[in-house]
């Protein structure tokens, strides 16, 4: 069974965020960036199946400019076999990234997509769901444990009322949650062997997918400065400021 894992390259988890001084949007100008922490979690489940004897190849998939290439060397070092990059230096949102997976997905087709539940950039949560309608495959999202059985893939789906046990049908879609794994440390002579290995490059046009944003941003701001919190003196004081300041009751 051959693996498509999807990566994107984002702003690194130790970095804060600081929208541009003109609003229209994040800064990344000089700032330090690195693969999305859920679809590194995916990279590393798709390694942990394919040492298990339960996958073949694995290909990773990145969309974006030519820097992704790194984040897909990445993946490589991690253990993937090759890797896609579908270049692009203009905004690319969910739908058109689940339209250009799909296109890879016709072109590669492999038997498993796992992608990253979201990005920590714009936390959209859409494409490994959109993915899955456009396919018209199975999905487990928000996966803690994969498990595949013959023809079919048992997963363990994290849900606010605590975990939901799933079977799907094989060729199918999961994305990773948080608790799916803890990713491997990526060493030197692993990062070495990946820049041999192939990665090929697709333009939109070349897979025939229009990537005009349908949804404009009109304005990033940093969010209101959190006000200190205050001790009351008993409940009816408590409930009479949930009331009044808070408006909440």
């Amino acid at each position: 069974m051959k693996i498509l894992v999807a990566v994107k390259r984002a702003i690194d988890y130790n970095v804060k965020a600081r929208p541009k001084a003109d609003g229209s949007g994040v800064e990344l100008a000089n700032v330090k960036m690195s693969m999305n922490p859920f679809d590194e979690i995916a990279v590393e489940e798709a390694i942990r199946l394919q040492e298990a004897g339960k996958a073949g190849e694995i290909v990773a998939v990145s969309i974006g400019p030519a820097a992704c290439q790194e984040t897909l060397r990445t993946a490589m070092a991690m253990g993937a076999d090759r890797g896609v990059l579908v270049q692009s230096d203009d905004e690319v949102q969910p739908l058109a990234v689940a339209k250009l997976l799909k296109a890879i997905v016709d072109r590669e087709q492999p038997g498993l997509v796992i992608c990253g539940k979201q990005a920590i950039d714009d936390d959209s949560n859409q494409t490994g769901q959109m993915l899955a309608g456009l396919l018209g495959w199975a999905q487990g999202t928000f996966a803690c444990n994969v498990t595949p059985e013959g023809d079919t893939l048992a997963v363990k789906r994290e849900v606010d009322g605590g975990l939901q046990s799933i079977t799907l049908k094989l060729p199918a879609v999961v994305t990773a949650d948080l608790r799916l794994n803890e990713p491997r440390y990526v060493k030197l002579p692993n990062i070495m062997k990946a820049k041999k290995k192939p990665l090929d490059t697709f333009a939109p046009a070349d897979l025939g997918v229009d990537i005009t944003p349908r949804l404009k941003t009109v304005k990033v701001a940093e969010p209101a400065a959190r006000a200190g919190g205050v001790k009351v003196a008993d409940v009816q004081e408590l409930v009479a400021k949930l009331r009044n300041e808070a408006k909440v009751i």
